[in-house]
């Protein structure tokens, strides 16, 4: 369910508001002001926020202002009466999602707020496929990881996303390019428009004029009507143009024409069209190498080339594995209605240290896979592909020829059940415990889940419950942590 923060002084529309969002299934909290919004901001975790402009003590622009500092991620849908769109617009383009005029209608918001989340959605599986973005030539790579650089991929594609030059976004097949392009368009001025794709590699050279400009009636052979090309089709919106090194020269010089003059003709045509296009275009080629051979040209590169985005393979990042994993895992749960709770220890080394050719793409068909096999409650080595179980076992096998084997001795502490009270905020983590018969019973599963519970309750302890300041002091997935702290039942209010 997701949790909305209504911000309004005025009560009668703020009750309206809630009572429309609760109707719609939300999860709803209010506030009178901007400053008492930001205090509930900071103390709490929103979906979304839907705020008023003008309100006293702190006014809907400058509350605006400081969330998205706080938290770029939020989303803020802002409320205003006619005589203030233009200050609307003016906060649209400092961060607000969008906004509407009043009066407004339920049906209006709730599909506001709908495709609000769903924008937001698209930029968190971002976060998951494109650990690394680059802002140009000679800068370093900025490296997404699952803590507080987190917030640093939100303010990336934010920035992307409200410029209208063009994106090259590189990486191996499989790595996540096209839900990058996704994340900028949708989360933009352009949002609303079309976004269309086409990925080149896909189409026949010879109609791949005809698929991106159109052409006439009888412009070839086959031609027995006028059609529309993907680029007058996307105007006004974005085009996605995914495995660009694969065109062939002459259309490089055609696109290059589009991206120039934002013009050109349809093949059979002596008209030039003018268009209104986002170009974001995706390939796995290497195109310095390209453009020495001569396959590529220079100039279409440099024009693409202007915000760059690099994705690299998963084997160059493979401690995201684990967080990826829970993503999925999640993620199937949710569609099969299932409650696997994940990998079992001997699974999750085999995840994270097979090389993933395929990238994300392979990850996400593979932890599928497991969920039509599995059984029980977790993902076993059994449920895993025949590849993944013979790449394991022949990296045991090296291991075990190298004498790089360390099996670590476990450590003999046994505690009674009632040494799992708590004591001083926490539980006592315990290795094992005694059964009825007096015999030792251990269990990996509940042992790392107390581990995990004593962890994140001591990490709330010493952040006084403040959860952005502890998913970045204990090096948290913000996103785990809070579904942590749900899992487990604990308050990071009674830690203030």
């Amino acid at each position: 369910m997701h949790k909305v923060l209504v911000v309004d002084d005025d009560k009668v529309l703020q009750d309206s508001v809630r009572q429309a969002l609760e109707y719609h299934h939300f999860f709803v909290e209010v506030a009178d002001n901007g400053k008492e919004a930001l205090n509930k901001v900071t103390q709490e975790k929103y979906d979304l926020v839907v705020m008023d402009v003008n309100m006293p003590e702190m006014d809907g622009i400058e509350a605006l202002q400081h969330m998205k500092k706080y938290d770029p991620s939020l989303i803020v849908i802002i409320l205003t009466a006619f005589s203030n769109v233009s200050d609307a617009v003016k906060v649209v383009k400092e961060g607000a999602y969008n906004y509407l005029e009043k009066p407004i209608t339920s049906e209006n918001l709730v599909a506001l707020i709908k495709r609000a989340l769903k924008a937001r959605s698209l930029v968190e599986t971002t976060i998951f496929s494109a650990p690394s973005l680059s802002l140009g030539k000679g800068t370093d790579d900025q490296f997404v990881g699952e803590s507080d650089v987190m917030q640093k991929v939100f303010s990336i594609i934010s920035k992307l996303a409200q410029v209208n030059t063009p994106v090259l976004i590189r990486g191996e097949s499989g790595t996540g390019k096209e839900l990058v392009a996704k994340a900028i368009h949708f989360n933009g001025p352009r949002k609303d428009e079309k976004f269309v794709t086409i990925n080149l590699a896909a189409v026949p050279d010879n109609l791949i004029e005809s698929e991106l400009f159109g052409h006439e009636k009888g412009a070839f052979t086959g031609a027995s009507e006028r059609k529309i090309g993907k680029f007058q089709y996307a105007d006004g919106g974005t085009i996605f143009l995914d495995e660009i090194g694969d065109i062939s020269p002459t259309m490089q010089v055609k696109l290059l024409r589009v991206l120039q003059e934002k013009t050109f003709t349809p093949i059979g045509s002596n008209r030039d069209v003018k268009v209104d296009v986002r170009v974001i275009a995706a390939s796995h080629k290497p195109f310095e190498k390209m453009i020495e051979e001569g396959t590529f040209r220079e100039d279409l590169f440099y024009r693409l080339n202007v915000l760059p985005v690099y994705l690299p393979p998963l084997r160059e990042r493979t401690a995201d594995i684990p967080f990826l994993v829970d993503y999925y895992v999640d993620y199937f749960n949710n569609i099969h209605n299932l409650e696997i709770k994940g990998p079992t220890s001997d699974a999750a080394e085999t995840l994270k240290g097979y090389a993933w050719p395929g990238n994300i793409r392979e990850l996400r068909n593979v932890i599928e896979h497991a969920f039509i096999i599995e059984s029980g409650d977790f993902i076993n080595i059994s449920s895993l592909p025949d590849t993944l179980r013979k790449s394991s076992a022949s990296l045991d096998e090296a291991r075990e020829s190298e004498g790089l084997i360390d099996i670590k001795g476990i450590k003999d502490s046994v505690f009674d059940d009632e040494s799992k009270v708590v004591q001083d905020g926490a539980y006592k983590f315990t290795f094992a415990t005694k059964g009825e018969d007096n015999q030792i019973v251990m269990d990996f599963q509940e042992a790392k889940e107390q581990f995990e519970m004593e962890f994140i309750v001591h990490a709330l302890k010493l952040n006084k419950g403040k959860i952005n300041q502890t998913a970045l002091k204990a090096n948290i997935p913000k996103k785990t942590l809070l579904r942590k702290i749900e899992k487990y039942s604990i308050n990071p209010k009674s830690f203030y």
